[in-house]
């Protein structure tokens, strides 16, 4: 999936997000994905790379890292994680408590593609791989119509809360905008950042699995 980057309501850069291969952790077949956001103006740059190794099916996640660089703001995280056990290693720090099921900020989306998204309802999950950042909450707010670059959507919007911070921050406002059908497609994202203000995504395209996902 490849999208035009909006801040502040102009286009100042592209984003990306899709499988890359297929590793096996621990025993465990997971998919990689990436999720990479680029661009911006002046001194409010943006060059985020996002990446994710999760199980096909239940999105449960065995590692994850992140390098993020907005404007001032430059860090580089990298996580393992041991479903089996409920624990979770941050490089350079001991290994402390996570969930059974981790989901980190990636296998979130993938994630929310296979739940029932009933408009009116709201979810709440305790997965997200920080246990004091607890429950995940995700809200079916309505269906829109909507036209991007890649073509005119039926979608059902969401409003995504994570206590973490970052795109689906509280507060944040942030919401989605998924294909109205099995596929749950991200076609939009709009949130409200601290450093970068409004950052907005549309879909440019989008290219379907070779091998479909199991």
């Amino acid at each position: 999936m490849l999208y035009d980057l909006a801040v502040g309501g102009a286009k100042v850069g592209v984003g990306s997000m899709g499988i890359e291969d297929t590793v096996t952790i621990d025993g465990h077949a997971t998919y990689h994905s990436v999720f990479e956001i680029k661009g911006g103006f002046l001194f409010l740059k943006v060059n985020d790379i996002l990446e994710s190794w999760f199980e096909p099916g239940s999105a449960t996640s065995h590692r994850f890292s992140q390098h993020l660089n907005e404007a001032n703001y430059h860090v580089v995280r990298y996580f393992d994680f041991y479903p089996d056990r409920a624990r979770m290693h941050q490089r350079g720090i001991e290994e402390r408590e996570s969930v059974p099921e981790p989901l980190d900020d990636v296998s979130f989306f993938y994630f929310v593609r296979t739940v029932p998204l009933n408009v009116g309802e709201t979810y709440t999950y305790t997965r997200y791989f920080r246990p004091d950042k607890n429950p995940v909450i995700v809200k079916v707010l309505r269906r829109e119509k909507i036209k991007v670059d890649a073509g005119t959507f039926n979608t059902i919007v969401l409003q995504p809360i994570i206590k973490s911070g970052g795109l689906f921050a509280e507060g944040g406002e942030a919401l989605i905008w998924v294909t109205d059908d099995d596929r749950h497609i991200m076609v939009q994202l709009k949130a409200k950042m601290p450093v970068l203000r409004t950052l907005e995504l549309f879909l440019k395209s989008y290219t379907p699995p070779t091998i479909p996902p199991e």
